[in-house]
């Protein structure tokens, strides 16, 4: 209904921004993640937008970018997922980094999102893992901090898998393991033994 808002920021709070837009006021609905890369008040700032609209309520939900905004639409496609669910993942997880969880199957990452369960966190898994591809466009920070390497723990090779396995078993995440595996520079040419050695070193 409303593509997105520009204006100037009038308020801030962590899950909320007010715009003044032609000297109207308008009340944005925001991530942890956006309103920590929001410019500071008095400035302006475009939001991309989802509308909201309820019996008894109308509420905007922005975003910095229009990948946000995507990310956003898919988390409430899935089932009991609502509005303020999708957005409290993406406080937890910015989209990137949700969006890399997805791909290595960490529901552990997802959960920690206040109100998400793991099981609400293994269904968006379930249902979004084959809608996010790693060629798209929407996840070029992914490509510039994990390396034109990246790809899904699914389609890695035997002794990227055995380090992944050997760094979860030690508690670390699977995307933070996943992460730390393929920022190996040549792994091709080493065992699991000394990828995991590799690895462990770009954990600290």
């Amino acid at each position: 209904m409303i593509a997105f808002v520009y204006g100037n920021i009038d308020s801030l709070t962590e899950d909320n921004v007010v715009l003044d837009v032609g000297g109207v006021g308008i009340n944005v609905n925001i991530s942890a993640d956006t309103a920590s890369r929001l410019p500071r008040v008095g400035e302006a700032v475009k939001l991309y937008t989802y509308t909201s609209v309820k019996e008894d309520s109308f509420q905007l939900f922005g975003f910095l970018s229009a990948g946000d905004l995507e990310m956003f639409r898919k988390c409430i496609g899935v089932n009991g997922i609502g509005p303020k669910g999708a957005l409290a993942i993406l406080s937890a997880l910015d989209a990137d980094s949700l969006r890399y969880a997805i791909m290595s199957g960490d529901a552990k990452a997802i959960s920690k999102a206040p109100g998400i369960g793991t099981r609400t966190a293994e269904r968006l898994i379930l249902e979004l893992k084959d809608k996010i591809r790693i060629d798209d466009a929407l996840i070029d920070r992914d490509i510039r901090e994990y390396g034109a390497g990246f790809e899904p723990e699914a389609d890695a090779s035997p002794q990227k898998k055995e380090a992944v396995e050997a760094l979860v078993s030690l508690g670390y995440g699977r995307s933070e393991a996943v992460k730390a595996v393929n920022a190996i520079e040549g792994l091709e040419n080493m065992d699991s033994g000394a990828v995991l050695k590799a690895a462990l070193k770009k954990m600290f």
